[in-house]
Parts: structure tokens; C-alpha cells; sequence
């Protein structure tokens, strides 16, 4: 996997980027499962059924560009968002692009993004632009002719991978042209946690794996809850476990059986992604771990998870999730005073997870070419990040840190660099996957897991 390994060319590219991926210390001695439970008993075999879903990769081949159109005054946007974060964006919209355009941008939201997304190309009626969590998809989209290459709209590759770095730009490419412009990125390894309380309780924030579930021991024996965990997404239910999955193998089985794994060539059903599930099934199915019970966890919605964190008496004092969770916190709670975050600890190995979003295009037309310009530009870009709303974090390296909501947010920069610099960085495997893998079986198949 040429693109994952090209991640040490970058590392200075992203210095500026306040994104994605934690650095985590291994644990000594491995994962060990908590007083009250254990890997014995978990069930795996569910996940072996995944590997049919992997479907025959054709052969790369030409495809005819997209005819181009004139300006039809309006561009539209369908993403992966919850209502709020779309309202945010179409304010910045409103004010950064529309009020000087001549056109008209409009976001649409949709929590069954992947489904819609697949409906409305099947149907010859996508979005003029749509906002991809799945480079797998996109490479899908480039090969069946339906997305316009960013080359045929005018863009000059050189600038963009200066602009992004050229393994973000690389996840988007097929066949020497490149399909997806990244507008969004997001660290998935962090636990965030309500400082106020975890202070007062006297808890210290773990090193090692073996900490962590020291820890999660410690509140459990103090009367608490470790963990708050949700899995419900509308059509994307069962993407935050596959996360879990994901952080978990890349630090039991390092990056090179991650590689491995991404591309197909390490089954669902091979040792080491059935200790990845043991170790997370650790947490899962340790009695007293997770709030409401590992079964109650796919009909939480993944937003409203952390949400007991801020009780007034903490219903729970963990939260695994990715950095833009903090725009689902309850108004009012500051970022270093009510809540903060450490870095998901390492086990056998070191590993940081990371996701984003790769913008297509649908219509080859001027206006598009101009929203998608400055959508990923600088002032917009920009603007995401300061508003508490979206906490988006760019990947374009001309962000500064002074753009962000807070400190939080800006910190995860030197994260991401050596993360980068170690080439323990990797982009979210089911995202990274084709579809029929990453975004469906994988998917069903953590749930299934989840419920046993």
C-alpha cells in the first residue's frame, strides 16, 4: 500500500494542521483485561462472515470525462453531518462564499449519508458535491465515470498537494487523476473525560493500556462507571466500533498487518484481528465497564454518548471518540475546565487512527469549481474550526492554531506530526476499504459482535 506508506513524506507538510492522531505509549506487558472480566467467553466468528462481503478489484481503466456545463447558479452539497454542524457550515457558507458569489451554495445533512449518497448516484441525480468520509468510495466513484476529476476541473494538482500534503491527496486518486478535495480531518484516538470530576476523584490520566484499565477498575470499585460508548447512526450504525476495532489493531498488530488488513490480504477471521476484538470485548463485556450495558450501546446515538459525562454526579468518566465530538458536549462547558482528552494508550505497539473527508464533484461546472476552491480554502477553513458548532479541523497547512475553538483542538498538531514523523499514522481502515466491506459488512458485523 503505496499511499499508507507514504505518511514520513508529509510529516512536515501537516506540521500546521491541527488534526488527527494521538502518540501513544505502549503498554508493558500488553493488554490485560479488567477484575471483572476477561477475553474468555467473547465470540469472534461473526466477524469471519466480513471477508465475503470483499468484492473482485477490476482492473484499472479509462473513463470519459464528465462533459462540462455552464453556471447554473447554484451549487449543492450533501455531507455526513448532524443538523447542527450543517447549520454552522451554511452560516459560513452564507457569509464567506455566497455573499460574493454568483451562485448560491446550499449544505444538506443527511445521518444516512451512505445510503442517500448511493441512491442519488444510482439514480443519475447526485449532489453537485458530495462530502465522502470513504476514500474507498471515492476510488469506487472514479472508476465507474460518475465523479469529475479535480484535474478536469481546472485545479492544478501541485498546488493541492501543497495545499494538503500529497498522502491526503493520494487517498482520492485512480488511475493518475485525483477525485477528492479534502475539506475535513479528524483525530479518532482520544479519550475524553470531565476534567472537573476526574480532578476531584483523584483519578490520573493513564500511560499505558494497562493503566487505562487500571483505571476503569478504580472507578468501578468507586462506585462509578468507566465508559460511555454508542454505536447508533441512522444508516451508519456500528461506525464508532469499527473505530475501536481500528485503534485497537493498530496497536496489537502494528501498522504493517494494518496495511495488511486494509487491503484485503488479512482476513476478519486471522489472529490478529480476533485479538483486536477480544481486547475490545475486554472493555465491552467487563461487568459494571459500560453505561447501560454493552447491549444498550447500539441504540445510544454515537452524539448523545458523552452526554452523561456532564451530569452532575458523572454517569461515566470515559468517552473514546474522535476530535469534532466536542460540538455534541452541552452548551456551556468549557474545553480544560469541565472537559479535556489524552491520547488512547498504546499496547503491543504504537498507533494513531485518523479520518477525514474527501469533497467530489458531480457536475463539471465553474461554480462548483469555485465553491470547492473556497470551501477548502484558507478563510473558510478557517472559520470551521472557530466555531464551537462544527470544531471541524482543517487539513489545509495554511491553518493556523489561532483559528481553533480551543486549545484542545490546536494541541493535537504536534500529535499529528509525530505521529506522521513515526509512520505510526493511519487513515480509518473502513474508510479505507471498499464499501461493500467498510461501510456495510463491517459495519453489521461489530454490531452483531456487540450484541452477543
Amino acid at each position: 500500500m503505496n499511499r499508507l506508506l507514504r505518511v514520513l513524506a508529509v510529516a512536515i507538510l501537516f506540521t500546521a494542521v491541527l488534526a488527527a492522531c494521538g502518540d501513544d505509549d505502549g503498554g508493558e506487558d500488553g493488554a490485560t483485561g479488567g477484575d471483572n472480566g476477561g477475553s474468555e467467553g467473547i465470540d469472534t466468528s461473526m466477524l469471519a462472515a466480513i471477508d465475503e462481503a470483499w468484492p473482485d478489484t477490476p482492473p484499472d481503466e479509462e473513463v470519459e470525462p464528465v462533459p462540462e456545463s455552464e453556471n447554473e447558479g447554484s451549487v449543492s452539497i450533501l455531507g455526513a453531518m448532524e443538523p447542527e454542524e450543517a447549520t454552522a457550515l451554511q452560516a459560513i457558507v452564507d457569509e464567506l462564499i455566497n455573499a460574493g458569489a454568483d451562485y448560491d451554495a446550499e449544505i444538506e445533512a443527511s445521518s444516512d449519508f451512505e445510503e442517500q449518497a448511493q441512491i442519488r448516484v444510482e439514480g443519475n441525480n447526485p449532489s453537485d458535491v458530495m462530502l465522502y468520509p470513504q476514500p474507498g468510495a471515492v476510488i469506487e466513484l472514479a472508476r465507474s465515470g460518475d465523479a469529475v476529476a479535480l484535474e478536469d476541473l481546472g485545479f492544478e494538482i501541485d498546488d493541492l498537494n501543497g495545499r494538503f500534503g500529497e498522502y491526503f491527496m493520494s487517498l482520492g486518486e485512480y488511475n493518475g487523476k485525483h477525485y477528492g478535495l479534502p475539506t475535513n480531518i479528524n483525530l479518532k484516538s482520544m479519550v475524553w473525560y470531565p476534567k472537573d470530576d476526574f480532578d476531584a476523584a483523584g483519578y490520573e490520566v493513564p500511560e499505558t493500556w494497562d493503566d487505562m484499565i487500571a483505571l476503569s477498575d478504580q472507578i468501578v470499585d468507586d462506585g462509578g462507571t468507566p465508559w460511555c460508548i454508542g454505536f447508533e447512526s441512522g444508516g451508519a450504525t456500528g461506525w464508532p466500533a469499527t473505530d475501536w476495532m481500528e485503534d485497537i489493531m493498530l496497536r496489537t498488530a502494528g501498522v504493517d498487518a494494518y496495511d495488511q488488513w486494509v487491503a484485503g490480504e488479512l482476513g476478519f477471521d486471522s489472529d490478529e484481528v480476533t485479538r483486536a476484538a477480544e481486547v475490545f470485548g475486554e472493555i465491552l463485556f467487563t461487568e459494571g465497564y459500560v453505561l447501560g450495558g454493552a447491549s444498550d450501546t447500539t441504540s445510544i446515538a454515537f452524539g448523545d454518548a458523552p452526554a452523561p459525562m456532564f451530569d452532575d454526579e458523572p454517569g461515566c468518566f470515559l468517552h473514546r471518540q474522535a476530535s469534532f465530538i466536542n460540538a455534541f458536549f452541552p452548551e456551556g462547558v468549557e474545553a480544560g475546565v469541565d472537559y479535556d482528552w489524552f491520547p488512547l494508550p498504546g499496547i503491543d505497539e504504537e498507533g494513531t487512527l485518523f479520518a477525514g473527508e474527501l469533497a467530489v464533484a458531480f457536475r463539471n461546472a465553474p461554480e462548483v469549481r469555485d465553491f470547492l476552491d473556497a470551501f477548502s480554502g484558507t478563510d473558510v477553513q478557517c472559520e470551521q474550526g472557530s466555531v464551537q458548532a462544527s470544531s471541524r479541523i482543517s487539513p489545509n497547512i495554511e491553518v493556523g492554531a489561532d483559528c481553533y475553538a480551543n486549545e484542545l483542538l490546536a494541541g493535537a498538531a504536534g500529535v499529528l506530526t509525530d505521529a506522521l514523523a513515526n509512520d505510526t499514522g493511519r487513515f480509518d481502515a473502513s474508510d479505507l476499504m471498499p464499501s461493500a466491506v467498510g461501510s456495510a459488512a463491517f459495519w453489521t458485523g461489530m454490531i452483531q459482535f456487540v450484541q452477543q
